[in-house]
């Protein structure tokens, strides 16, 4: 498996992993999936980065990198990651937690944080804490679930490598 910039074949797999994250209303702010093939595409590109995990050929996951803020706070970078739900549990996550953080420092950004991470998320929490990461506290109530009930939200933050 590679880490890599996405292509523009690469949006069909894309739209559906991150979709399918989006659907599961868990994890990602975004109430809505993508409507269709040009949203998708304008988003993505629109991102300071957006790579994919090639599994020989097949994507398996994906992120987006990008300012968290602006101005004295725009060296503080923000991701957001999917991985197709077939494919969770092989080190997917890891692996563009990892190569978001070196992008990020190309890049110029000195931060990387997490705002929203859901505390229920016991497996991405636990990958941010083992990579470095920082628990910055807990926002009660911070995530409204698609059953109209409300989580905390805990960020995180660390320094790019």
């Amino acid at each position: 498996m590679i880490i890599r910039e996405y292509r523009e074949n690469d949006l069909p797999d894309m739209i559906a992993i991150w979709n399918e994250v989006v659907e599961e209303g868990n994890a990602f702010p975004q109430e809505n999936p993508f409507c269709c093939r040009e949203e998708a595409a304008s988003f993505f590109a629109s991102q300071n980065r957006t790579a994919v995990a090639d599994d020989d050929g097949k994507v398996a996951g994906l992120y987006i990198l990008h300012p968290n803020n602006i101005g004295r706070c725009g060296h503080i970078a923000n991701a957001s990651y999917a991985v197709a739900s077939s494919e969770r549990g092989r080190g997917i996550g890891k692996a563009l937690v990892l190569d978001s953080l070196s992008a990020a420092k190309a890049l110029g950004f000195r931060i990387l944080q997490y705002n929203a991470v859901v505390s229920t998320n016991l497996i991405a929490r636990k990958l941010y804490q083992d990579l470095g990461f920082t628990s910055l506290g807990t926002i009660p109530g911070g995530f409204r679930r698609k059953d109209g009930s409300y989580e905390d939200i805990v960020p995180y933050f660390r320094t790019c490598i």
